[in-house]
């Protein structure tokens, strides 16, 4: 008799297992993927390399111990695989043969290594590296090569006598402050590691690729002027494999992401668009392909695409919002990652844009997706709103092209022992608008009892709730909670027009939204309609103090990581001198507006009892923004607390410390427990 089933707990995280991309041999007969796991003492993550046979059977562990491998690239033979990781000192590259061994060190450096590939010839790795800024006695060339005698152990870091600070964008969130390197286009040799510095300057170089003949590479670069007051304008640049004059390819102005040589080396593939002054996300990220030399002129290939070709589903257990780019192994066909309703699905355009489909038709959110070199198939990260992400196979040709077939089953032990649930999806009327929503009921739901109800808010705006296991939203509904979600305007999924509503306009037709989804969910008889909860983070946190701040419908409220005050976020934030264009001017040039959009303005308004969660060290919106509200309730008296979480990021409920991220929720629970129940 199988054991029963027990309801979905905080401490379930910590037994989760997260796969963090993946990579697929030429022939498609072999996938490896990165997969993450929590520490025993919770305050760590540990990552290890996998290997999964595409015709089935068990995933055998590749790499072992306390480390963090990933990003895994497949030679061109097969034979070999490149990963990141950390074994000594710093962080590196490392090779190891498909059949097992141990890794051997290729390179490390101080510093941080992105977009790893090998040659077309299997001999050299290219990367674009950023060297950190050397601790206070550290040795000016800190790189070690294999073979070489290992250093004494860094410096211990500390904070130095001062930073003086000349540039506008000076920090990112989850990173801290920009080294003063900028990322470089380095080649490595696979025989003896000896490395190449292809490009240099104050500019940015990412995402190198290799041309089909080995001998160009290609990779973005924005190098306006004065990029950081020009974030969206960047462009295609090559250098020679051997070095050399770096050359742009011309395209048209605007942001862009992914490039991706065809097979036979005569166009190139790049997501974006071309409105470098863009608000946040609103146009459309589109297919485009160009000449090696700028002939033929860059086309857009997917011009009819009312959608973003890339991820924007949003969760706390995937990665997500991601780009993808694959050529088909004949380089007839470009596929890549589209969002709409609440799904994520691998879409498909010819070479010559004339034909566009989607390939995959699922509830479900595809995060990854790599395509064989030599076959016509391909691998993918697929999670359901039942399931963490898994490793899937599918053929991308034939009757069952585009069928995902799963292939891992990392968290098949956890999902045996909990009660997961299904939600409900629901479409519902706000004035003329349809909005997309679904509702989380609890385990043993009774149609005749009343039950609280939590709305969960997603941040971004520009982003949207989809078919995607989400843990917090399945805890809720585990401690006896309705929990209901949706996309109001603004959100991706529904088309350029819905998305850039709410521009210059925040808090009006996303708050009628979210609101005519309550009344839908009031309707409903199971609900208590006196017992809601309201909760968000980012932009959720904001149109959380924006709903306490003009409506006393909510009994209890917790807001996360929120943006309270429109002015000083401008120049707290790490990127909120791009908001302008979001929120109509600067605060010089439009007071009105930003304390119009500001929830700040309202807080005089606020009744529902508050919880204020916030990351000390969250870059993207600062902790001063969480202290304005706090002080401003106290002074009047209001029903408030504050939970502060050190050393945390922006991004604390997805990727923090794990013992942080049950504390999280463990506070939210018992603040809903107190005011709803």
């Amino acid at each position: 008799m199988a054991a029963k089933k027990q309801k979905m707990t905080a401490e379930d995280l910590i037994r989760m297992k997260f796969v963090r991309g993946c990579a697929i041999s030429p022939d498609g007969g072999t996938i490896c993927c990165a997969v993450e796991t929590i520490s025993e003492d919770k305050k760590k993550y540990y990552s290890h390399l996998w290997l999964v046979d595409a015709t089935g059977g068990e995933a055998r562990q590749f790499t072992f111990g306390k480390r963090n491998d990933g990003n895994p690239a497949f030679s061109p033979d097969g034979h070999m695989i490149a990963f990141t990781g950390k074994r000594h000192d710093y962080p590196g590259i490392y090779l190891i043969g498909v059949d097992g061994g141990e890794a051997r060190e290729l390179v490390t450096k101080d510093g941080s290594f992105a977009s790893v590939s090998f040659s077309p010839d299997g001999k050299r790795l290219v990367c674009a590296f950023r060297q950190n800024d050397p601790a206070p006695g550290a040795a000016k060339d800190q790189d070690k090569k294999a073979g070489e005698k290992k250093d004494d152990t860094p410096p211990k870091k500390e904070a130095p006598v001062y930073r003086h600070i000349t540039r506008l964008f000076y920090r990112l969130d989850a990173e801290g402050f920009r080294p003063a390197d900028s990322y470089h286009i380095w080649v490595f040799d696979i025989a003896d590691g000896k490395g190449q510095q292809l490009t240099k300057g104050r500019y940015d170089d990412e995402t190198p690729v290799w041309s089909p003949d080995g001998k160009r590479i290609v990779f973005i670069s924005n190098r306006q002027p004065d990029p950081d007051r020009e974030l969206l304008r960047q462009d295609l640049w090559w250098v020679p494999a051997g070095g050399g004059k770096v050359r742009r390819i011309p395209t048209p102005a605007g942001p862009i992401a992914n490039p991706r040589y065809a097979p036979n080396g005569k166009k190139i593939a790049y997501l974006g668009h071309t409105n470098p002054d863009d608000a946040w996300g609103v146009t459309n990220t589109h297919v485009w392909a160009v000449g090696p030399s700028g002939k033929p002129q860059a086309a857009d290939l997917t011009p009819r695409l009312d959608q973003q070709a890339f991820d924007s589903t949003i969760s706390d257990t995937g990665e997500g919002h991601g780009t993808v780019l694959e050529w088909a192994h004949d380089g007839k066909t470009i596929y890549f990652l589209s969002s709409f309703a609440g799904a994520n699905n691998v879409h498909a355009v010819s070479a010559g844009g004339r034909q566009l489909r989607q390939l995959t038709h699922g509830e479900f959110h595809v995060l990854v997706f790599a395509c064989a070199a030599k076959a016509p198939v391909a691998a993918a990260v697929i999670s359901t709103a039942t399931a963490p992400a898994e490793v899937f196979i599918m053929n991308l040709s034939g009757k069952k092209a585009g069928v995902p077939r799963q292939l891992s089953d990392f968290n098949k032990e956890l999902l045996a022992g909990v009660q997961i649930q299904k939600p409900q999806t629901i479409w519902f009327r706000s004035g003329k608008t349809r909005v997309q929503g679904w509702i989380l009921k609890p385990p043993g739901f009774k149609p005749t009892r009343k039950y609280p109800a939590v709305v969960e808010i997603h941040g971004g705006p520009r982003t949207q709730y989809g078919f995607t296991f989400f843990h917090e939203m399945q805890l809720l509904a585990a401690r006896g909670y309705v929990v209901f979600y949706c996309n109001p305007r603004g959100s991706h999924g529904y088309g350029e027009d819905f998305s850039g509503a709410i521009v210059k306009d925040w808090g009006t037709v996303d708050y009628d939204d979210i609101m005519a989804g309550v009344e839908y969910l009031k309707q409903k008889k199971y609900i208590n309609g006196k017992r809601l909860g309201v909760t968000g983070g980012s932009y959720g946190g904001y149109m959380t103090n924006w709903i306490v701040g003009h409506t006393t419908k909510f009994k209890a409220a917790v807001t996360q990581r929120s943006v309270t005050d429109l002015r000083s976020f401008m120049g707290s934030s790490d990127i909120g001198f791009e908001d302008h264009r979001e929120f109509g001017g600067f605060p010089w040039t439009n007071e009105e507006g930003y304390k119009r959009q500001s929830p700040i303005t309202y807080a005089r308004n606020i009744r529902t009892p508050l919880l204020i969660i916030h990351s000390e060290n969250d870059l993207r919106c600062s902790i001063e923004q969480g202290e304005q509200l706090f002080t401003t309730l106290k002074l009047l008296r209001r029903k408030v607390e504050f939970v502060r979480f050190p050393e945390e990021s922006h991004g604390l409920s997805r990727h923090g410390r794990p013992d942080r991220r049950l504390a999280r929720l463990k506070f939210i629970v018992e603040w809903f427990d107190k005011y709803l129940k």
